[in-house]
């Protein structure tokens, strides 16, 4: 794939467009449908769909990464079943109507306000104590209020907005109303069932089956972490292809 892209768009239209090469050959068959877990085992690997069939094949190479935190994952949070506020990084101003309350001050938070320099919002923030250290760099915008929490109860009032009752850091309780509620809780690795996880919770290509290949166990650019992925595509492509070539020689 000529490497002449600029933007998101770009890449994914040339991604597309050698994919249906590839296709068009008949040295590719494009499956489509969500995993929700694999297995490998001496025979093969079996590849579990969303839809509840399986497929199975000699190897699977699979990308794993990183997922976007909920409420529900937050411990000082809680809030109704399927509440799921936009993120923040996704929402441009004009999607922001009334007071405006942000759920965590993850490092997405300067880089919006970076990205909207004339925009006069005002954005409270609720600061769980292990956020406190990434507001450094937005300490001095005027239009961040940060509110240093333990604990945030959500409900939805019967005219839909909703209610917060927040536990301040000093013990006092205190509730609020609000037109918009946005997310900016961080991620999380993400990996299939059946893969073996690290402490860390990502999966590294050491302690998988032989049969599954991890290509790529990406830290989020969108998150702004920057640290080497485990595995890549090649990596796992060139495993499989050699284990196939030394195993007929």
């Amino acid at each position: 794939m000529p490497g002449n892209w600029e933007t998101g768009p770009d890449l994914a239209a040339a991604l597309r467009s050698d994919v249906e090469r590839a296709v068009a050959t008949h040295r590719l068959k494009l499956d489509r449908g969500k995993v929700t877990a694999v297995s490998g085992h001496a025979a093969g690997v079996g590849i579990e769909l969303a839809d509840a069939t399986t497929r199975t094949a000699d190897a699977a190479v699979i990308a794993t990464g990183v997922t976007a935190r909920t409420p529900a994952d937050s411990a000082w949070i809680a809030a109704p079943d399927g509440f799921l506020p936009p993120p923040l990084w996704r929402t441009a101003p004009a999607g922001m109507h009334g007071v405006t309350y942000v759920l965590g001050a993850d490092r997405p938070l300067g880089t919006w306000l970076r990205a909207h320099p004339r925009v006069g919002l005002n954005l409270n923030v609720l600061c769980p104590a292990e956020d406190g250290y990434k507001t450094a760099e937005i300490a001095d915008d005027p239009r961040v209020n940060v509110m240093r929490i333990s604990h945030v109860e959500i409900a939805e009032e019967a005219d839909g907005r909703p209610e917060l009752t927040v536990t301040h850091r000093d013990g006092e309780q205190r509730r609020y109303l609000a037109a918009t509620v946005l997310s900016n809780l961080g991620n999380s690795p993400a990996a299939l069932d059946g893969l073996k996880r690290g402490l860390d919770g990502y999966c590294p290509p050491e302690l998988q089956h032989p049969r599954l290949l991890v290509a790529g166990d990406l830290r989020s650019a969108r998150f702004q972490r920057i640290v080497t992925a485990q595995g890549s595509g090649a990596q796992a492509a060139l495993a499989r292809y050699y284990d196939v070539a030394l195993a007929r020689a």
